[in-house]
């Protein structure tokens, strides 16, 4: 839609404005910086053993422990050399970042396929939401070059894949995915307790302690806090209660 090509223009545009040479605009309004920080793009460094991601938090981590709040940071898809979750968190991290250390504080442009990453402009009040405008025609869409406030809800990756020339199949069985997972779409806290009900359902040689007539381990088990623990906390603690069960069979 044209995202990455208004971070590049939004840096030509203030380094053009700073060395007094033309500006491709009627008029602007355009503040000094002491520095222009951009993201906006990362292959992998074979020669030094470097993968993609890794170069990705290089840059970013040179950017953050060297701007000011004079600086200019143009970030293009943070986070997107990893996991969903990983990535988000990430992205997120960083921009908060950004807004609440006083030593940088810099003006930022920030590009994201994260539709989550939104609900920062209700947390922080120096976070505004913009987005590049689509209209959807007969299944198909149409870039309309405009750049206004507000929030983007969704992509249009498969649409761009459909352009692009993939076979009809692949973009069908795709839209057909997309809503299958958009259906069982699972927060990280979601996840984790799916994980533990699953570890609390699992049968240790068929031994249930739910059935067992014992004060105390039935005491233990309704003291746990589900909730705080991680899977391997989780397992070591059915282990645990495993061998208190059966050393008492034994007794």
């Amino acid at each position: 839609a044209g995202k990455s090509v208004y971070l590049r223009q939004v840096g030509l545009i203030v380094l053009m404005a700073q060395i007094g040479s033309f500006v491709a605009a009627k008029d602007a309004k355009i503040g000094l910086v002491d520095r222009i920080f951009t993201r906006v793009g990362a292959s992998d460094n074979i020669s030094a053993g470097e993968s993609t991601f890794l170069v990705e938090m290089q840059e970013a981590a040179n950017i953050l422990n060297n701007a000011t709040d004079k600086s200019l940071i143009l970030l293009d898809e943070i986070g997107r050399g990893t996991s969903t979750f990983d990535g988000i968190s990430i992205a997120w991290a960083i921009t908060e970042y950004i807004h609440e250390n006083p030593l940088v504080a810099a003006k930022t442009l920030f590009a994201t396929h994260y539709h989550e990453l939104n609900e920062m402009a209700d947390l922080f009040p120096r976070i505004k939401n913009y987005k590049v405008e689509v209209r959807e025609y007969d299944d198909k869409i149409i870039f309309l070059h405009k750049v206004n406030s507000g929030r983007a809800d969704h992509s249009y990756g498969i649409q761009v894949a459909q352009m692009a020339g993939l076979p009809r199949f692949v973009t069908n069985r795709a839209k057909e995915i997309l809503t299958n997972l958009e259906s069982k779409e699972l927060t990280p806290y979601e996840i984790k307790k799916e994980k533990l009900k699953k570890l609390a359902g699992v049968e240790m040689n068929q031994i249930s302690l739910f059935e067992f007539q014992d004060d105390k381990i039935r005491q233990e088990i309704g003291d746990l806090e589900i909730d705080q623990l991680t899977p391997i906390e989780a397992l070591n603690k059915l282990s645990e209660l495993k061998k208190k069960v059966k050393q008492d069979e034994k007794q």
